[in-house]
């Protein structure tokens, strides 16, 4: 028979180790099977029933003065085979134990408590290796139960089997064991009479009592006494007894031979698992040290491929650290002579390959947070920066002692009796010596350009503006223009005067300036525009425009314009300020340049009027005078009549608008008096004329954005704490709930209350206050009073809905007029 584990010393210290604590002792501790599951008729488990998992029962101990306390533990394997506690019950508290009836086997069994919290779940079944370790594990329970006083309920045990079972294997209990229940417990004998256990069940079960009933029917057909078939029993027992012993006492020899070679067997048995724990133990620590050998060779070998890795990166990373002295020192503080040049274009090379190395992507992205990068790369900025400002300074002062060499010489200009053509050869040729540096400087930083561009411009028009003014100071003293008395408008000339005068020679003479001046100056913004490095669309060609044009969708060929065009623009307006009218076509006739000039001139003096009000005088003058020059030319000298019409009416304007900012108060008013005026004055010129219709759309625009102005203004003079309330929770609604915005501040309850008293109550009186101040602004336009108030009731009626909405979403509850009373009020008015 196997060695019982309640035997196993190593299982009892291994208990102990688990629950760790040294004032409770391990009684006894049995291996056994945890399992749910129901059996079946056949003695085996039923499907779907859970597999049966190994625990350790161990019955504990504790002593405190005279008071023994006893526990019933329940311990589990971990994963590494370590045994941990799991459960812990109270024996005081068992009130049944029960031996499952479906097992035919007789191991598996129940223990109940009364004290579980929960009940209604079945407590788990105990499943043990034989009887014997049953009997002896539920017996221990038992002996220390009864001695506690608190005996459970027995069901389906048999109590006659158990008590012999405890007369025949009491030796067996081990002595451990037995100074355990000296200290705690005293053992109990192991007889029939002192199992004194309350059972559920008959102490003989039906089968035995059928089987005992029909033995008792033989023997009462011969023997009719009680005592006489007791003796005859008695009898029969002994003798069987007897040959039962005497069996043993012929086989004793072998049954010897037999327990000694088990325990021989279970000794070798015992030894053999003992080396093979042992040998596992050093294996496993062997397997961990071969790993972790393993581990570390392979870190090692990647640390090693790492570090070959990591020093290629860096001596690349070096070689682009690394700063030649020679280009440093020119670019820090060498010189700009043309000698120089070359050394100054290696070097401007290098910094700028030497950039784009330290850059995405030619530089991995984990160096770019390196420090060393980081400074190297701030150094390199420096660098360029410095040489920049540098390069900049000295060609602007280049380029301006070229001009003021030019401008400081006189035989570079036209003299009296010599009229002399600009030549820039020279200082072109002389330019063009720093081209690449330019070049360079754009592939650093082009916004280093733009100041250097500005002083190109700048110094440039200086002597373009003084060869011009030299040509056209020679050519104007041979042809001194006459000027005859230009008369306004009220004395204009009659249609049946001649005032033809001959212009022939001014036009011959101003003809030769814009021959010779306009070639000059689209060939100096050409130079510009190239030397300066600007990138401009390819030039198209008349040809490939009409192909463009005639095919609609080829757009791929068509010359777009890029970043540079604007600032491109820009500085040839600066190039040529003040070159314009050099550029232009001049009227045909001087007379008629004359009369718009003075007409001009006659209406900026408006301007220095201390403070106008109204319609302004030269409004309905001009669309006199616009009536008449279409009368007097009758679509001849179309061109020379728009040109005067763009002059005159672009001045009327530009002063309209100086004179309303003199007045910023009524500025409005003014604006859209006037230009109303001008728009009812050439309306029917406009529908006509284009050149004036286009004025007209112009004056309407100007008109709208006044009344918009104007309109605003009024509302907000009586309504401006109403609506600056609706913008602020306007602005909030957007970042917040509406739910939110009353316990803002600015926006409460009390803030809304107090803007409702202040702005709509006695809201019909506010109207009428809001038209009087309108009327009260438009003394001088009475037929604008209708139009404007009826956009001003709409512009209201608007931002009231607005505000009505937002009330309604943000403060359900407070009450404001609705926009149809509101509506209502307005319609009165």
């Amino acid at each position: 028979m196997a060695k019982s584990s309640a035997d196993d010393d190593e299982l009892r210290r291994a208990c102990e180790n688990a629950i760790d604590n040294s004032k409770q002792k391990i009684v006894l501790s049995m291996r056994v099977a945890k399992t749910t599951g129901m059996w079946n008729k056949a003695g085996k488990l039923g499907r779907g029933s859970a597999m049966a998992k190994p625990r350790v029962l161990a019955i504990s101990v504790k002593t405190k003065g005279k008071r023994t306390k006893a526990f019933l533990r329940v311990l589990k394997y971990s994963n590494g085979g370590v045994l941990e506690a799991d459960k812990l019950y109270k024996l005081k508290h068992l009130s049944k134990v029960e031996v499952v009836s479906n097992d035919p086997s007789g191991c598996t069994f129940v223990l109940g408590f009364d004290n579980l919290k929960n009940q209604s779940i079945a407590p788990p079944q105990w499943m043990m290796r034989n009887v014997d370790d049953r009997n002896r594990i539920l017996l221990s329970i038992l002996n220390i139960c009864r001695d506690s006083g608190d005996l459970p309920k027995v069901v389906g045990i048999d109590i006659v089997e158990m008590a012999l079972w405890a007369k025949q294997n009491t030796q067996v209990i081990p002595k451990p064991q037995q100074t355990t229940f000296q200290e705690g417990f005293t053992p109990a004998v192991d007889t029939e009479a002192d199992m004194q256990v309350t059972v559920e069940k008959e102490l003989v079960s039906q089968a035995e009592e059928e089987d005992m009933e029909a033995l008792l029917d033989t023997y009462v057909m011969d023997i009719g006494e009680a005592d006489a078939f007791s003796e005859r029993l008695k009898r029969e027992l002994q003798a069987l007894e007897a040959a039962n012993v005497h069996a043993i006492m012929e086989n004793e020899t072998l049954i010897h031979q037999v327990l000694h070679g088990l325990d021989v067997a279970i000794t070798c048995v015992e030894d053999m698992d003992e080396w093979l724990c042992m040998f596992n133990i050093k294996l496993r620590h062997m397997r961990e040290d071969i790993e972790s050998i393993e581990a570390g060779n392979n870190r090692l070998e990647m640390q090693s491929m790492n570090n070959n890795s990591l020093v290629e990166e860096l001596d690349k990373l070096l070689a682009k650290l690394r700063m030649p002295p020679e280009y440093a020192a020119c670019l820090m503080g060498g010189s700009f002579d043309e000698s120089s040049m070359f050394d100054n274009m290696e070097s401007c090379e290098w910094l700028g390959g030497a950039l784009s190395s330290l850059e995405e992507p030619n530089l991995d992205p984990c160096f770019a947070k390196m420090r060393a990068v980081k400074e190297k790369h701030s150094e390199l900025e420096n660098m360029k920066s410095t040489y920049a400002q540098r390069a900049c300074e000295f060609l602007k002062k280049y380029f301006t002692g070229l001009v003021d060499f030019m401008l400081n010489d006189k035989t570079y200009f036209s003299q009296v009796g010599q009229l002399k053509k600009p030549d820039h050869a020279d200082i072109r040729y002389k330019s063009r010596t720093y081209g690449r540096l330019l070049q360079h400087l754009k592939s650093l930083d082009k916004n280093f350009l733009v100041p250097l561009r500005r002083a190109y411009c700048s110094s440039m028009n200086m002597l373009l503006k003084r060869e011009a003014h030299e040509f056209a100071i020679e050519l104007r003293a041979s042809a001194l223009l006459p000027r005859n008395p230009i008369v306004w408008l009220d004395g204009a000339l009659s249609a049946n005067q001649s005032t033809y005068e001959d212009t022939s020679t001014i036009s011959e003479v101003y003809t030769l300036m814009l021959t010779v001046f306009i070639p000059c100056l689209a060939d100096e913004c050409s130079f510009f525009a190239q030397f300066m490095c600007f990138e401009l669309p390819p030039p198209v060609s008349a040809e490939d425009d009409a192909n463009n044009n005639n095919d609609a969708g080829d757009k791929g060929n068509a010359a777009k314009p890029t970043l540079d065009t604007g600032a491109l623009n820009e500085c040839l307006q600066e190039l040529l300020d003040g070159l314009q009218g050099l550029c232009m076509c001049y009227l045909t006739t001087w007379k008629a340049e004359l009369f718009v000039d003075d007409v001009c001139h006659q209406i900026e003096k408006n301007e220095k009027n201390l403070r106008q009000v109204g319609v302004l005088s030269y409004i309905p003058r001009f669309a006199v005078l616009a009536t008449r020059m279409e009368q007097y030319v009758q679509g001849q000298s179309r061109d020379l009549v728009d040109q005067a019409y763009t002059k005159l009416v672009t001045i009327m304007f530009v002063t309209l608008d100086k004179i309303s900012q003199g007045d910023a108060k009524y500025a409005d008013v003014l604006l859209l008096e006037n230009y109303a005026a001008f728009q009812n004055s050439v309306y029917e010129l406009a529908n006509v004329v284009p050149t004036l219709a286009k004025f007209y759309h112009q004056a309407s625009e100007a008109y709208e954005l006044a009344c918009t102005r104007f309109i605003t203004t009024i509302i907000y003079y009586q309504f401006e704490k109403l609506f600056n309330f609706a913008r602020k929770v306007e602005d909030l609604i957007t970042s917040i709930s509406p739910e939110e915005i009353p316990f803002q501040l600015g926006v409460s309850k009390s803030d809304l209350r107090k803007v409702i008293r202040s702005n709509l109550s006695g809201v019909d009186k506010s109207v009428a206050a809001m038209y009087k101040k309108m009327q009260k602004n438009l003394t001088s336009s009475e037929e604008l009073l209708p139009s404007l108030w009826d956009k001003c009731k709409t512009e209201f009626l608007d931002k009231y809905t607005v505000f009505a909405q937002l009330v309604a979403k943000a403060y359900p509850a407070e009450h404001v007029p609705s926009v149809q009373e509101m509506r209502d009020i307005l319609a009165s008015m």
